[in-house]
């Protein structure tokens, strides 16, 4: 069985742009794949406390040293990463704020970052270990930046460095340069759904 797992990162939740065209994709993918499985993630509605140094330090004991404070913290973390694990594909919702991810989405991030568990380290330098996924972000902007932007590379780098290189942007950009550029964002956005799903 194919498994979707949507990360929505928008503080509009379920109304923002990049919640909405992943909706839509969600919607055709479902509709082509009537047996797959969809998990919703929704990191405003439902956030992850933010990295501090006693979660990264109940990463780094052992596990036989741990406290059960510590281990309770390892095993959110590991659900997380259990989440995505099991899932063939990612769909995120990503909206730019401040020229940047949600500071959400980043901390979900921190707590699947995990050396030898979804990356390791080698002679070659990092490998990541979450292979054979594919991902599509939709990317929201009020204006216009382009794939050629830090936002879009630092997705890019991240997802990569946990193994997961397949990656696909969807951009609506130019949304609050005035209605008509919205109209055409999302109708384009909308077709490269179509193409997608």
């Amino acid at each position: 069985m194919t498994k979707l797992l949507n990360i929505q990162s928008s503080m509009f939740q379920a109304g923002g742009q990049t919640s909405q065209l992943a909706a839509k994709y969600i919607e055709r993918w479902k509709a082509n794949n009537p047996e797959g499985e969809v998990v919703q993630r929704d990191l405003a509605a439902d956030p992850v406390p933010h990295l501090s140094l006693d979660r990264f330090q109940a990463f780094n004991t052992p596990a036989d040293q741990r406290t059960p404070d510590q281990q309770a913290i390892v095993d959110f973390s590991d659900k997380l990463i259990e989440e995505i694990s099991s899932a063939d594909a990612l769909v995120l919702g990503v909206p730019m704020y401040n020229f940047t991810i949600p500071s959400t989405l980043h901390t979900y991030f921190d707590h699947i970052a995990r050396a030898g568990i979804t990356f390791r380290y080698t002679a070659n330098g990092p490998e990541g270990l979450l292979k054979n996924k594919k991902a599509i972000i939709f990317v929201a902007r009020g204006g216009y930046y382009g794939d050629n932007h830090a936002q879009s590379t630092f997705l890019r780098q991240f997802l990569g460095f946990v193994g997961i290189t397949d990656v696909e942007f969807v951009y609506s950009e130019g949304l609050a340069t005035g209605e008509e550029a919205k109209e055409k964002a999302t109708a384009a956005a909308n077709e490269r759904i179509a193409e997608l799903a």
